[in-house]
């Protein structure tokens, strides 16, 4: 590994595919635009869910699309830069392509990691704290593994644009609904998490996505909670260097 890359990045919530506020190609060209802007100094990459707004894979079948996007994952790692991909709620179908055909990590749940002699609690942050049941229910059913069985006997010309819209839909509904803001710190269920789990775990950093809000956050102990944000409208990373971690809005070279 080149010394001078120093950085580890973290970016979620890109919901590549995703038509409501410019077309796919514009926002698939500008993370990958973002991309080639940290690699001269970067040693590792996290995206933590939601990368892709609908992430279906068959056995030998995956979406149309994203070759920008993964072409320059299968880059970084050619080039001896790991790439760690979270599944989220919109693309927790993935089962085995990004490991065997790039070879990316791919974690299906939270986990925890010392980095640089700090420790990083990293989960995409969907079920954890959320006390809806709606949501609950939705989200086990998704990760079902017979119900998953069951999908993937429907053929893909019928499921991929069927998830596409109503993935589609529900964006569109949320335009504007004040549960996309922050809602506080007594009311947001991932800072609510962050302080119960900190109790009896030595965490440094919460490193969160999902919700789609840009955080920075001191809780108990001068432990830090962070939402990354999006790349839909805030197109924000956070950017560890082994003494500070930041988030950093990226501005599109034109």
């Amino acid at each position: 590994m080149d010394s001078s890359k120093k950085k580890i990045y973290f970016a979620s919530d890109a919901h590549l595919g995703l038509e409501v506020y410019e077309d796919r190609f514009t926002a698939e060209r500008r993370i990958v635009q973002w991309m080639d802007s940290i690699k001269p100094t970067c040693k590792a990459l996290y995206f933590v869910g939601d990368m892709f707004d609908y992430w279906f894979e068959y056995k030998y079948v995956i979406p149309k699309g994203f070759v920008r996007f993964i072409g320059k994952m299968a880059e970084f790692i050619d080039d001896g830069i790991p790439v760690y991909l979270y599944t989220g709620n919109h693309d927790v179908w993935m089962f085995g392509y990004f490991q065997e055909e790039i070879g990316a990590t791919v974690y299906t749940k939270e986990t925890t990691l010392t980095l640089d002699g700090k420790n990083f609690y990293v989960a995409h942050g969907d079920g954890l704290g959320d006390p809806s049941l709606t949501f609950r229910f939705m989200r086990g059913f998704f990760r079902n593994k017979f119900c998953q069985f069951l999908y993937k006997w429907i053929h893909p010309d019928l499921t991929m644009p069927f998830g596409r819209a109503w993935s589609k839909s529900n964006r569109k509904k949320k335009r504007g609904n004040a549960a996309e803001s922050y809602l506080g710190e007594e009311k947001e269920f991932l800072v609510q998490f962050a302080k119960k789990h900190s109790q009896t775990n030595d965490i440094d950093f919460y490193v969160f996505g999902h919700r789609h809000i840009v955080l920075d956050l001191t809780i108990e102990g001068n432990k830090r909670v962070i939402i990354l944000g999006d790349w839909i409208t805030n197109f924000t990373y956070a950017e560890w260097d082994g003494e500070h971690f930041e988030i950093k809005r990226y501005e599109e070279k034109r």
